[in-house]
């Protein structure tokens, strides 16, 4: 399977994984797919809280399925968030979740990919993302 497809198809998963938002609050509906170096992809969608602070992130919600299933070899993920039925802009992983990329990804090689479509994206290293980023590696 190419990159390009590879890209399509993880899309495609952060769109069905969007539709499983519970964003009451917000109404900013986000959905991301994590593709495992095997393979394997994990979605999540954004779950607000009425309290606010434990909600949860589409991104991390993602990476903690994967980890609790044992992964740690991520090559990408995916990321399209919006209001509406139908992402109208890019959707950033915002910091916590860039952290806890960098605790678990490569970030000279992880790809992190924000989508409006299958054929509107955009491709950036977790590096250039998270520039100087604090990770293991640190300690």
């Amino acid at each position: 399977m190419g990159l390009i497809l590879k890209t399509n198809e993880l899309i495609k998963e952060a769109l069905e994984a969007r539709k499983m938002s519970y964003s009451p609050y917000s109404k900013y509906k986000v959905g991301a797919a994590l593709l495992t170096k095997d393979g394997k992809v994990y979605r999540g969608c954004n779950i607000e809280n009425a309290a606010y602070t434990p909600t949860n992130c589409a991104e991390r919600t993602a990476f903690f399925k994967a980890l609790s299933e044992g992964e740690h070899d991520f090559e990408s993920i995916a990321v399209v968030g919006g209001y509406g039925d139908i992402p109208e802009g890019y959707a950033y992983p915002c910091g916590v979740c860039r952290q806890v990329m960098m605790e678990f990804c490569d970030s000279k090689t992880f790809k992190v990919i924000t989508a409006i479509s299958e054929n509107e994206y955009i491709e950036k290293t977790l590096e250039e993302l998270l520039p100087l980023g604090f990770g293991p590696s640190n300690l």
